[in-house]
């Protein structure tokens, strides 16, 4: 990139004492301000204040600090299966079949070795937290939720992992009873969430019911594959949003794509932007996988197969993005890096970067109930080093040379 600025070095204070704090010098904010930050107990305590003596030093050399990253929407049990599990047709039910064949070659313990490898990856650029999306099939039953889950703990000291059971389709009547019982064996497994995929199945309202129900026993959260489909006739959002806002569901929900709503009409979207706002639903965005996978048939004035980004946001809804998909048949590219999605959301959701940064941080912790991060006195401490000069840059040239903070403690992630 060109910056001129030294990687961040810690230095101890007292080599005898232990280390309890940190103190970070020289770090560039992202209103130009060159600060120091100390943390407490995870928390920032202090902006622009002095180190104690038992502190831990980190010098930032003038490296852009900024709020650290959240994947809000990762399938890391498909991780880096491109190269082996072919789309054929490209698009959506391409993928879909392709996992379906390919099932039988796919082992519990390869499926950990990917996801880990993918964690740590995304770790490494910057988040410190991951939702993931596990399979739950009659074909695949629960071996991806297995999987997921004893990575979610292995990795428990690198990154936050919160594991949702991706309820295969149908789910509905008799057909489905095998897909409702292995989403129960999930949620006795110890999963943190419930999604599905409304659209999908042959009634999306009833399907929505259905998992509101099920997440209002559990006790969980609920993240649904919502309107995956440039079709404006399957838009199954509107009901969601009505649902949630009369069953006074008490748990978080997010949906996630929800592409057929940027082919309404504005005052349709407008509308239903308003009770997503009211319902307190998340929408996550996922421009990568949705780019690759939606708008095939349409090979005259191609629409962007992405939300509509502008009228959520102008209704007050909390818009988060994700990646989706790495290097597997639903995308066969990406880095596993929050900043290529925040990319993304500049060039194909025409947001300024500062908000695009917005949808990968504060606005995908939201989405997941966590905390507010940053460099605010009583945020949590999980931040990033960039050596870059602003937000925009930062996304534009995405430096490999990052250091994350996590709950106030320096990652050693280079080698993980």
């Amino acid at each position: 990139m060109g910056s001129g600025r030294a990687p961040a070095t810690r230095v101890r204070l007292s080599a005898r004492s232990p280390v309890v704090d940190l103190f970070i010098q020289d770090a560039l904010l992202a209103d130009g301000t060159t600060t120091s930050l100390r943390i407490c107990a995870g928390l920032v305590a202090s902006v622009g204040g002095s180190a104690e003596i038992n502190d831990e030093r980190l010098n930032a050399h003038g490296a852009l600090v900024l709020p650290a990253m959240a994947e809000a929407h990762a399938h890391l049990d498909k991780a880096f299966l491109a190269e082996t599990v072919m789309n054929r047709t490209g698009d959506l039910m391409g993928a879909i079949l392709a996992m379906e064949v390919a099932h039988g070659t796919i082992t519990e313990r390869d499926t950990a070795a990917r996801a880990e490898r993918a964690a740590r990856l995304i770790a490494r650029n910057g988040a410190t937290v991951i939702r993931t999306h596990a399979d739950v099939t009659k074909d695949n039953e629960l071996s991806s939720v297995s999987a997921l889950l004893a990575v979610r703990d292995r990795l428990r000291d690198v990154v936050d992992i919160q594991v949702f059971a991706l309820t295969g389709f149908p789910s509905l009547g008799l057909e489905g009873a095998r897909q409702r019982a292995l989403l129960r064996e999930a949620i006795s497994m110890g999963i943190d969430g419930i999604g599905g995929c409304p659209h999908l199945e042959p009634d999306p309202h009833a399907a929505n019911e259905s998992f509101l129900t099920l997440a209002a026993e559990a006790g969980l959260p609920l993240d649904l594959h919502v309107d995956e489909t440039l079709d404006p006739s399957r838009f199954a959002l509107a009901d969601l949003a009505e649902r949630v806002i009369a069953s006074g569901f008490p748990h978080r929900v997010a949906a996630s794509h929800c592409v057929s709503l940027v082919m309404q009409s504005a005052q349709v979207q407008a509308q239903i932007s308003e009770r997503l706002a009211e319902a307190g639903i998340s929408v996550i965005a996922l421009p990568s996988s949705n780019l690759y996978l939606q708008g095939r048939e349409h090979g005259v004035a191609t629409p962007r197969a992405l939300t509509a980004v502008a009228a959520l946001r102008a209704a007050g809804v909390n818009v988060a993005a994700g990646a989706d998909n790495l290097q597997d048949p639903f995308n066969p590219v990406g880095r596993g890096d929050c900043l290529e999605t925040a990319s993304l959301m500049v060039m194909a959701g025409h947001l300024l970067p500062r908000d695009a940064y917005a949808t990968v941080s504060s606005a995908a912790r939201m989405a997941m109930g966590l905390a507010v991060a940053g460099v605010e006195v009583g945020m949590v401490a999980d931040l990033v080093l960039l050596p870059a000069r602003t937000t925009r840059e930062a996304i534009a040239f995405a430096p490999g040379d990052r250091t994350v903070i996590r709950a106030g403690v320096v990652q050693d992630l280079q080698n993980g």
